[in-house]
Parts: structure tokens; sequence; C-alpha cells
């Protein structure tokens, strides 16, 4: 399996490029920004997108997914419960001082339980909400690996005062859904460098009472 991981944006949001060897399919999570660098990849590795996925409404998660759904066909997945938050993006904007992305559209509503595939692997979305009422992880068994948006971080979780957070369902959501996975697996949070489950459960500073 191919993953290339590409910072992007002025937040340095971790771009997720996964491709299958054999079909040449791929998926993109999280395209936040700086599309050219993506479709580089892309074009180096003879991928074709079959989908991209928002982990959530975040302009430095999504202001790029317009662009690229219009450079690839390819459908957006996000959960419906961020629509707010996509709503509110020239707000969002505004906060950072930035020029409003062009809104995309979302084709498929994804929520716990949604199963995407590329070639024989499973990507399986775990609803995991508190960053926002939308957030979402993506959990790769075939390759132990975590996409985990911005609901965990290397020694750290997502922040939570901003609309639509909430720190107790954060904490709930990081207990029940990404706890449960194997200690040795990899997370690729949405900023910053990867980490391990069981790391965080040792050494996190805001999970030790979990």
């Amino acid at each position: 399996m191919i993953h290339v991981i590409i910072p992007v944006g002025l937040l340095q949001c971790n771009c997720s490029i996964f491709g299958d060897e054999q079909t040449r399919d791929a998926i993109v999570i999280d395209p936040g920004d700086e599309i050219e660098q993506i479709i580089a990849v892309l074009d180096k590795h003879q991928l074709c997108v079959r989908a991209i996925v928002i982990t959530h409404a975040h302009i430095d998660h999504v202001a790029g997914a317009h662009r690229l759904r219009a450079f690839t066909n390819a459908p957006i997945y996000m959960n419906e419960r961020d629509k707010q938050l996509l709503d509110m993006l020239a707000t969002q904007a505004a906060w950072l001082g930035v020029e409003a992305p062009p809104r995309p559209e979302i084709d498929v509503a994804s929520a716990e339980g949604t199963l995407l595939k590329l070639g024989p692997a499973e990507f399986h979305v775990l609803s995991t909400p508190g960053h926002s009422p939308g957030s979402q992880c993506l959990w790769i068994p075939s390759e132990n690996k975590l996409v985990a948006g911005d609901t965990l971080f290397r020694n750290s979780i997502g922040r939570t005062d901003l609309p639509g957070g909430d720190l107790r369902q954060i904490l709930a959501s990081i207990k029940t859904r990404l706890f449960d996975l194997p200690e040795d697996t990899v997370v690729v949070p949405g900023h910053g460098p990867e980490t391990t489950i069981g790391r965080e459960k040792e050494l996190n500073p805001f999970l030790q009472n979990l």
C-alpha cells in the first residue's frame, strides 16, 4: 500500500494519500490545501482517486476538497453532522485572515460503519465526535493504521473550544472508539508527528484518567 502524507496549508494539516499498487486506485483524506502537491503525488504514482474523505469540516482540512473533486470527479465523504461548520467556511476563513475557499459538495454522508475499499484494504469509518460534531477517524486494519483527524495527537487531543466542540464527548470518543484498537496501531493525526495508541494511553497527559 502506498501512503504519502503531505502537510498542507497555513496550519499544516496532514493530508493522507493512500494508493493500491495493483489497481492504482487512491483515497485522499483531508485535502486541506496545496492541491498541486497532491496531484503531483498522484501523478508520480499513477493513481486515480476513487474517494475523498473529510475527517471534519474545519477549513484547514476541507479547503482544497472542491478543487480536488473538480479535478478527479471523485465523490466526497463527510459526516453530515458537520454541515453547519461547512456552511461557516467564510467565517472560518475570517478567523484566519484568509480568503474563503469554494464550499465543496458532499456526495456521501459517511457515518459509523461506513466502509471504503482500496484494493484488498478496508477503510472503516469510526464516528468520534468531540472536536466537532461530525468528526470521524479511519481505521485500516490491514495497514494497522488509524487516520485520526483532529481527535487524537501525539501528547494531545483535539481542541474543543471552537463551535461544536465538546470536551466530555471527545474523551468518550477516544476511550470507546480508539482505545479499543491494538496498542501498536500507528496513529496519523491531523497535524504533527505520528504516534501509537499504546503510547498515547501511557503518556498523553490529557488521557491519564481514562
